[in-house]
């Protein structure tokens, strides 16, 4: 058993690696700001386990962090707490170098005065935005790929990871990265994507898809993604980075039809399709995202398990079944595309 400290983790993927960790027999500390990403209900079936404890704190508080530190004592630190909503990012940028630039230089810093047991590591959990993005014929994303971030987030998360190098190096932290694609999956915030798309169905109301839908992504279910990052803390060489992705490449469209196949298949009535309305295409919008996923495949033995049809078909069963956990959090004032 290993002290794991996560941050973020009543965020939709701090909170499927929460659980991964403890299914595992692992001591976890939650560290998280519990700002308007969060959802504690993501956590209501864990927070009686005796080996999980709950710290609301803000990463970017140094004092707090290293008071974390000394009394908990991880042995791997997971740092996946960030601002993540490209939309909300072009709209006030400030908070996203807060938190994503800012609190992860807290972190480290936290870390380097730590007094770390052996075998200590510090993962860091990014995105592929970071790369830009691509045209419909090049190849995918390698983890060598230049740094070319569209957005104020991808930016500032291209700012964490150099940040995170540039520790590893100078300082000699030992440090893990990894730069993943699109999740999805149960209990996902209401502004994303896929549950914008099921909750505007459900409601029979007009399913908004940027431009003309043929922006493309991988989508990584979210269970994947938490098993991916426990392989890399587990496996990976320090220092180096790793791309995790679900080899599931779609346009925004064809997921969106996907979700409404299987909403028809549930509900029946008037096709769901029918509902979809092409909005104006937010600024600097990437054209595709791809990753090649080879070297976490290759060199530690990972690979996505969940198939993306039956994935959507195992999120949309539980979005139906579960309505009071996330009816609450979606207001339908912000489209939330954040694809």
């Amino acid at each position: 058993m290993s002290q794991i400290l996560i941050t973020g983790g009543a965020g939709f993927i701090g909170s499927a690696l929460l659980r991964r960790a403890l299914a595992g027999g692992h001591s976890v500390l939650n560290i998280d700001k519990l700002t308007y990403a969060a959802n504690p209900n993501s956590l209501s079936e864990i927070e009686d386990n005796p080996n999980y404890q709950f710290l609301r704190a803000d990463i970017c508080d140094r004092a707090a962090m290293d008071k974390a530190f000394s009394d908990f004592k991880p042995d791997v630190i997971f740092h996946l707490a960030a601002e993540s909503h490209v939309d909300r990012s072009i709209d006030g940028a400030a908070d996203f170098i807060q938190t994503n630039i800012v609190g992860t230089f807290t972190l480290l810093e936290a870390a380097r005065a730590y007094d770390r047991p052996d075998g200590f590591r510090f993962v860091h959990v990014s995105t592929d935005e970071v790369f830009g993005d691509l045209s419909a014929d090049d190849p995918a994303f390698t983890e060598s790929h230049n740094y070319a971030p569209s957005s104020p987030y991808s930016a500032s998360k291209a700012g964490s990871d150099h940040l995170v190098r540039a520790w590893g190096r100078t300082y000699g932290l030992p440090i893990l990265l990894t730069n993943c694609s699109n999740n999805y999956g149960p209990r996902q915030h209401a502004e994303k994507l896929i549950p914008v798309v099921i909750a505007k169905a459900l409601r029979r109301e007009p399913i908004p898809i940027y431009g003309t839908g043929e922006n493309i992504r991988d989508w990584l279910y979210v269970d994947d993604h938490a098993d991916a990052l426990m392989t890399v803390w587990n496996k990976g060489v320090l220092g180096e980075s790793y791309n995790i992705g679900g080899n599931a490449e779609l346009t925004n469209l064809d997921l969106v039809k996907k979700i409404c196949a299987v909403l028809d298949d549930r509900l029946g009535g008037a096709p769901h399709a029918d509902l979809i309305s092409f909005v104006t295409d937010r600024p600097g919008h990437d054209r595709r995202y791809a990753m090649n996923i080879s070297k976490i495949e290759n060199d530690l033995g990972w690979t996505p398990c969940m198939k993306l049809d039956d994935g959507l078909a195992a999120t949309v069963d539980w979005y139906l079944n579960n309505k009071a956990w996330w009816a609450n959090s979606f207001d339908g004032k912000r489209q939330g595309l954040k694809t």
